[in-house]
């Protein structure tokens, strides 16, 4: 087959939707099909072109059997509303002449946020006459409304519009979890569309490590510490004053330290707006071949949710479980990211933006090490069987084939 994956955010990019799209993309060459990437240049989470990319206005590097085809994107590094509208305007404008720079495909596979994405897409459906697999990880706009980030009433409406065509153009709508496809079927989106295929992680990259053998524990004066670690976007919808808040709490604990990995300039902002006390480390994100090894030096992972969100699920859950390590989730209780906890066995869920509640949480780990090893034991174990690579690359050829004619 000849796929080619629409996607904003790819390698390098270290977190969220480029690590997936990467590995999609990387498995489906090694599995004999041709695949070209339409992608921006890399700027997550810094929001800052990378300075390889910069000046640049489109570029296409081989990478593993993949032709990765880089357009110029509007980039701010603070971003307001009107910023993220160019950003998603500029990658749909300038992208178009590196979708047509190449050969044609057989399917096309396109990944929203960014929502106006399914415009270019939609019109190499049509150009090419070939089928079109909307990937959805997150629900716009109801994500930027939950959260804020959206509430000007036209703008909405013009959201709701570009969700519709999206839609209904799709030949099918893979998501990610129970909340998703609950949602769409009440936007009366066809239930035949639709098909559930979980985001996954490399069980095999990704694995239980000795924790005395990790050179994150030792470079940070963890050894003999309760380590409970946050890695990942720290954004509107996390709300990492909640953690601030709970360590605080848990004070009298003195072996007890948090660890906050993530870009560097939000983590600036965390300090400088919520002042974290000393058993709270701000760490700047780690390459990722040193993401296996950051995760053994944990004893909990932590997922973390604003009250309002319910259907996100979190990339990091799968991550977490396929490490060995216990999750303390503090997310809505009947959210998606609450739902893959509790069906894992691997962690438990604490009222989200309640910091007693995760204080609760975690003493609760703390004080028994062998239900922390338990609940790390039950997410390995779920993970391999049900977010392991090899089974969301086989489900997701499995798809293509069926939508691909002869």
């Amino acid at each position: 087959m000849r796929i080619v994956i629409y996607s904003y955010n790819y390698h390098p990019e270290p977190i969220g939707i480029a690590p997936l799209m990467t590995e999609l993309a990387e498995g489906l060459v090694r599995r004999g099909h041709q695949v070209r990437v339409i992608t921006g240049m890399p700027n997550y989470p810094q929001r800052q072109i990378y300075s390889d990319y910069r000046g640049k206005f489109y570029l296409v590097e081989p990478r593993q059997g993949v032709r990765v085809q880089r357009s110029y994107v509007w980039v701010r590094s603070d971003p307001g509303l009107l910023d993220r509208i160019l950003l998603d305007g500029s990658f749909v404008v300038s992208s178009l002449p590196q979708a047509f720079n190449g050969w044609r495909p057989d399917l096309v596979f396109a990944t929203v946020p960014p929502l106006p994405v399914c415009l270019p897409a939609t019109l190499l459906r049509w150009i090419y006459r070939c089928p079109l697999v909307l990937n959805v990880q997150d629900i716009l706009p109801d994500g930027a409304i939950q959260v804020g980030l959206l509430k000007n009433s036209f703008l909405i409406g013009v959201f709701r519009i570009l969700e519709k065509f999206a839609y209904r153009h799709a030949s099918k709508i893979s998501v990610i979890a129970d909340g998703f496809t609950d949602n769409l079927l009440n936007k009366q989106v066809p239930p035949q569309k639709l098909v559930q295929i979980p985001n996954w992680v490399d069980v095999n990259f990704i694995r239980p490590l000795s924790q005395a053998e990790s050179a994150f524990r030792r470079e940070n004066q963890l050894q003999g510490k309760f380590v409970v670690l946050y890695s990942g976007n720290i954004a509107l919808t996390q709300g990492l004053e909640t953690v601030v808040a709970a360590a605080a709490q848990l004070q009298d604990l003195p072996d007890v330290r948090f660890v906050i990995v993530g870009e560097a300039k939000a983590l600036e902002t965390l300090k400088q707006e919520y002042q974290p006390g000393t058993n709270v480390l701000l760490r700047p994100f780690q390459p990722r071949e040193m993401l296996p090894d950051m995760l053994a030096a944990a004893d909990v992972g932590l997922v973390v949710q604003k009250r309002n969100i319910s259907f996100n699920m979190p990339s990091k859950i799968p991550v977490i479980l396929a490490s060995g390590r216990a999750i303390v989730g503090s997310v809505s209780a009947n959210g998606s990211a609450a739902q893959a906890i509790r069906r894992s066995g691997g962690g438990l869920v604490v009222e989200p933006e309640n910091p007693a509640a995760l204080a609760g949480g975690i003493r609760e780990l703390y004080a028994n090490r062998e239900k922390t090893a338990y609940l790390g034991r039950q997410g390995r174990e779920y993970a391999v069987a049900q977010y392991s690579f090899d089974r969301a690359l086989r489900e997701y050829e499995g798809l293509f084939s069926q939508l691909i004619p002869g």
